[in-house]
């Protein structure tokens, strides 16, 4: 009976649907494809401290969020950003920090959180059913179309519909890519030690072909944060839905975020990748998706039709909870109504088509330039609230005591 919309499970994995998704499955291959295997180490590192940021955030996208008559929760780094530096006398800093956020937010749910994912969903399509010769080669916007709609009917239903939805498909594909992950692996135990070896060492003495340690730890970094969200400020606004009066409560939640996301999930993909040596000089003109399809299919033959239908699920799940993250946004900037909701959906809908047809290249261009935008009026509302972090937690930390202490009177 806590104020709020949805449950911690519920909030984390809808959260969780934005980030478990072709960021580990495209974003590592792409990663190791630009800066070698050593990258993948460095996307391990981004996602342990990311663990920290995403506690700091979440907490106070719950602390400093809005409920209206109708129940329904309106939360993220522009609640914090305007109320929480507002209480700390920048109330100016804190009102155009929000708008610059809204709108690098809109751009960011355009760009990585749709027509980056459909783009790659769509090319594994192509690459399952005949690659150059496939039906769809030269009408990807079809693919989009159909997904478009798919998408449109779950995004109408706001956030309860969404979080339904992702607390199902979370899960479900999650257990298959993991389960097709340790198979392989499984496959190939005693390379396992030999590939861990190359990840570490390559961080640190990249070879000619990666371009440097420079080159290396810049790739890994980016394409973690584009995996795992951890200090982008999207995050927070799906916890800020959760029922709950305890907002470090949400925040420890939040945490487990980077951890399933960047340091088991991408971590599997990497190992794939490096232990079938599909990688480098070894690649054949695959680029994304495709070089992760094709280290599973050099030992299991058939996966890549599994890995359609796993990305297809991630690509959906990403898309829906993305699309609860720029209509947040959008609202913040043109104010809650239906027509404003409707022309948002609508937008969103016709990228999903447009981004199924765009080049890889342009699409992730875009994609990084907005979540790197979004990154700096949110960490620097983040770094001015830690001691509103600090207090809320020792508030959880009392809290919880208290309840211990209770159940063991009760005993």
């Amino acid at each position: 009976d806590d104020p709020g919309e949805i449950t911690h499970f519920q909030a984390l994995t809808a959260a969780l649907s934005a980030t478990v998704g072709l960021g580990n499955i495209a974003g590592v291959a792409i990663a190791i494809s630009k800066g070698g295997p050593g990258a993948a180490f460095w996307m391990i590192m981004i996602g342990f401290l990311g663990m920290t940021t995403k506690f700091a955030e979440c907490t106070l996208g719950v602390r400093y969020r809005d409920i209206d008559k109708n129940g329904k929760v309106h939360g993220g780094p522009m609640k914090y950003l305007t109320k929480g530096l507002a209480e700390q006398g920048w109330a100016r800093l804190g009102k155009f920090l929000a708008v610059v956020f809204a709108v690098l937010c809109v751009g960011a749910s355009l760009g990585g959180g749709n027509m980056f994912q459909i783009n790659q969903a769509c090319s594994q399509f192509i690459e399952i059913s005949g690659g150059a010769d496939s039906l769809l080669a030269d009408y990807r916007w079809v693919f989009g179309a159909v997904i478009a709609v798919l998408v449109g009917v779950v995004i109408i239903g706001g956030i309860r519909r969404i979080a339904n939805v992702t607390a199902r498909l979370v899960p479900l594909m999650c257990l298959v890519y993991v389960l097709g992950a340790i198979t392989i692996l499984a496959l190939h135990i005693g390379e396992i030690p030999g590939a861990i070896s190359t990840i570490v060492s390559q961080a640190f003495t990249p070879d000619a072909y990666v371009g440097g340690l420079i080159g290396a730890l810049l790739v890994g970094i980016q394409r973690g944060t584009f995996s795992n969200e951890a200090g982008i400020g999207s995050a927070p606004i799906a916890h800020s839905a959760v029922k709950t009066s305890q907002p470090a409560s949400e925040g420890i939640v939040a945490l487990l975020e980077p951890f399933i996301d960047t340091i088991v999930v991408c971590s599997l993909t990497a190992l794939v990748i490096v232990i079938t040596g599909n990688y480098g000089e070894n690649l054949a003109g695959a680029d994304g998706i495709e070089v992760t399809s094709q280290a599973f299919a050099s030992v299991i033959a058939w996966f890549p039709f599994i890995l359609f239908v796993a990305v297809t699920l991630f690509a959906i799940s990403t898309m829906i909870s993305w699309s609860y993250y720029g209509q947040q946004a959008w609202t913040t900037l043109f104010g809650v109504s239906r027509a404003s909701n409707l022309s948002y959906q609508l937008l969103f809908c016709t990228c999903i088509v447009i981004g199924s047809a765009l080049s890889l290249g342009a699409v992730t261009d875009f994609s990084d330039g907005m979540l790197l935008g979004m990154c700096f009026p949110n960490l620097i509302g983040v770094y001015f609230l830690l001691p509103v972090v600090k207090q809320e937690l020792n508030g959880f930390r009392a809290h919880a005591k208290t309840i211990d202490e209770g159940k063991a009177a009760t005993d």
